[in-house]
């Protein structure tokens, strides 16, 4: 996926601040923050959405998940609580079509939010 701005990310192309890194992922700061730890969780491997990474490689949807814990540990926002969110499809706002999972925290989040 060469127009991916994510697989370009991963592939040190495009810059950012990498928080967490292991195999299957890396972890960035959001550059549109929506809280004030707002981290993405982005797997190496190209995966459209959830629906098509766990069809695929449905071990891989529960490593990402332990990266979210690990991320909100090193954010400092593990004890206080925060949400992990991804988004599918049009009527699920995604924006960019690699998965990714948004770990949020660091302030008491309301229902609304991401």
């Amino acid at each position: 996926m060469c127009d991916c701005i994510f697989c370009k990310i991963i592939a040190g192309e495009i810059p950012s601040t990498i928080v967490y890194e292991d195999a299957d992922c890396i972890a960035i700061r959001d550059i549109n923050p929506q809280a004030p730890t707002h981290v993405l969780v982005i797997p190496r491997a190209h995966y459209a959405n959830l629906t098509e990474a766990a069809a695929a490689d449905p071990a891989l949807v529960g490593r990402l998940m332990r990266a979210c814990t690990e991320v909100a540990k090193r954010e400092g926002v593990s004890e206080d609580g925060y949400r992990v969110v991804t988004n599918i499809g049009v009527n699920g706002a995604q924006s960019v079509q690699h998965l990714h999972l948004h770990v949020l925290g660091g302030v008491k989040l309301t229902e609304r939010m991401a």
